[in-house]
């Protein structure tokens, strides 16, 4: 069962660009799309200190956690989670049924300034995952089945 649509160059150029107008118009540091099974996507922005594949990882067990607790006091939209810290904080939320936004942001910027701004990115990247399913509807990925720690390889144009 695939997770994701095939995703071409042309899709992940466009989450990029979303990205970096996510992080730009939310102070953030970085903003990573996961998907569900905590594999990375593709990410943008200040990224040197942070071990991003295990974020992906640790940031998908602890969303897929956050959704049993809703389910346990009767709540059906626990859509996002958040962790605070000192120097930094990190904000979880859905983008659809396959994938995630996680941003980082320094603890100085208010989470409300990063809520704000990430619904508009995650409608456009919903609507990028979109566009690329509609381009081969029965075809996708299923990135746990192919047991790799750094997806972005997959992502990129073959040499001629």
């Amino acid at each position: 069962m695939a997770t994701l649509p095939q995703l071409i160059e042309d899709d992940i150029q466009r989450l990029a660009e979303t990205l970096r107008d996510f992080i730009a118009a939310a102070d953030a540091t970085a903003a990573l799309v996961i998907d569900k099974g905590g594999f990375l996507i593709t990410h943008q922005g200040d990224a040197r200190d942070f071990d991003l594949t295990t974020i992906a990882a640790l940031s998908s067990g602890a969303f897929m956690a956050n959704q049993t607790i809703a389910g346990l006091v009767n709540e059906t939209n626990f859509n996002s989670t958040y962790q605070q810290g000192e120097k930094f904080s990190l904000f979880v939320v859905n983008i659809d049924e396959h994938c995630m936004l996680v941003v980082i942001f320094k603890s100085q910027t208010g989470v409300g300034v990063v809520k704000y701004f990430s619904s508009a990115a995650v409608k456009r990247i919903a609507c990028q995952l979109e566009i690329a399913q509609e381009r081969s509807p029965r075809e996708g990925l299923d990135l746990s089945i192919l047991n790799v720690a750094e997806t972005g390889q997959f992502f990129r144009k073959k040499e001629a």
